[in-house]
């Protein structure tokens, strides 16, 4: 149907550097830009860093490359992917559509500000440097009725354009320009933070692990931001790596997207702390790094709007390239299961999100007072179901299909295509999907069940 290419096949990534670059954007997002940083402030800095490092190669590597596996073997969407495996899975790559429906309902909301922000700055209103005025100001942006639901709109408008051009037309060409594009923006702001008066403090505690630091909050935190920074556990990889060639190399992917996402992680650390030590802010303020901090930062640099102008365009891409992503998991399941037409399904999947993310919007404002789950409204309870249940509740199923059900000797032959592709560390991969990795997200599952 819609997700087959002329000649009657599946729809493919034209190169290998696509699929990397649309990989790693759906795994770089705001959480990159203002959670990592946030949370190496708050968790100690290169202490944090550091047992993050050890995470990724634990856990990171090891369920992205089962999720790109069975996604390659299948050639299907999540949750036809499962039921290959075995009829009474397919309900695992359900919580994973459910996920990116839910997910990008709110997370578009967050887009929307991100665009406000960026008209803000190209009119001057952000040339503020108190920080209390700053959070009044995204105070009543966000409390709003009208303006973040337009802004919300223009976001999933962006996000659906881009999703209608297909796999090669749409995302895989969209990937060429906002992730490079993503790279050397991170860059130069990194380089002008750290060039900044006092900004050496800010290197230093980022990069300079303080071995005291780490306890087992650390070690939790970093499990958990590994786990929800790559994207992992609602079907993105699965359904991006229904796309790739039988030939094309698997491990070496399941390596360098990890990287490329921990890279840009480490780059967002270095653009924003050291810029935050050096004009005597705190450096685990949470979201409002984005939104109160960095433009009090900006305000008082050498040439700052133009910087800043840089930094939400940055942030934009960002949160595209993880939300045409979340997008093309739902569109896919509908394509391939439905047989509805591409542009019927992305068009109507992206209004029907658009329509859920407005209580969502609007629980910060008029509908504050609306809860679902107690003490939270539409939006925090989006957040809590996809991310502290659906999320950890997938990737664990994954590790167990994967490692259990279908078996790692099956998963080692579609990852070396057939023996003919060298992989050095099968084994232990082999014995992390079957053993780490449950542990592991079960861990963090009890943990944000808790949270």
């Amino acid at each position: 149907m819609a997700n087959l290419n002329n000649s009657g096949e599946r729809e493919q990534w034209g190169s290998k550097i696509g699929f990397i670059l649309a990989a790693a954007g759906s795994a770089v997002g705001l959480g990159n830009l203002w959670k990592f940083p946030y949370m190496a402030g708050k968790n100690g800095g290169g202490a944090f860093v550091l047992v993050y490092f050890i995470i990724l190669f634990l856990v990171g590597f090891t369920l992205m490359l089962a999720e790109i596996v069975l996604g390659r073997y299948t050639q299907l969407n999540a949750i036809g992917a499962y039921r290959k495996i075995g009829k009474k899975w397919a309900f695992v790559g359900a919580l994973g559509v459910l996920a990116g429906f839910l997910i990008l309902s709110f997370y578009s909301v967050v887009g929307g500000w991100v665009i406000a922000y960026l008209v803000k700055t190209l009119t001057g209103a952000l040339n503020v440097t108190d920080a209390e005025v700053l959070g009044n100001m995204f105070g009543k942006l966000i409390s709003g009725t009208t303006e973040p639901i337009f802004y919300h709109a223009l976001f999933m408008v962006a996000t659906f354009l881009i999703v209608l051009g297909g796999i090669g037309g749409g995302i895989e060409k969209s990937s060429k320009i906002l992730m490079p594009g993503l790279f050397v923006m991170i860059i130069v702001l990194a380089i002008r933070s750290m060039t900044l008066p006092g900004a050496v403090e800010g290197i230093k505690y980022l990069l300079v692990p303080d071995f005291s630091k780490i306890n087992i909050d650390v070690v939790l935190d970093a499990l958990g931001q590994v786990f929800f920074s790559l994207s992992l556990g609602m079907g993105c990889m699965i359904t991006y790596g229904s796309y790739l060639s039988k030939d094309s190399n698997i491990p070496e992917s399941a390596v360098t997207i990890p990287l490329i996402d921990t890279g840009v992680a480490l780059l967002a650390g270095l653009a924003v702390l050291p810029a935050v030590f050096a004009f005597g802010f705190e450096p685990s303020a949470g979201p409002g790094l984005i939104f109160i901090t960095f433009p009090a930062v900006f305000a008082q640099m050498p040439f700052g709007t133009l910087f800043e102008i840089m930094f939400f365009i940055l942030v934009l891409f960002a949160a595209l390239s993880s939300s045409i992503s979340l997008l093309e998991v739902c569109v896919a399941y509908v394509v391939d299961e439905w047989k509805m037409n591409r542009k019927v399904a992305t068009v109507s999947l992206a209004f029907v999100i658009f329509l859920l993310g407005i209580p969502a919007s609007l629980s910060f404002g008029p509908w504050a007072h609306i809860t679902l789950l107690p003490g939270k409204g539409f939006f925090d309870t989006f957040d809590f179901i996809s991310s502290n249940i659906l999320l950890p509740l997938g990737g664990l199923l994954l590790c167990i299909v994967v490692g259990w059900i279908w078996g790692t000797d099956n998963a080692i032959k579609e990852a070396t295509n057939e023996g003919q592709l060298e992989f050095k560390f099968a084994p232990f991969w082999a014995f992390l999907v079957k053993y780490v990795g449950p542990v592991a997200i079960g861990i963090v599952f009890i943990r944000s069940l808790l949270g």
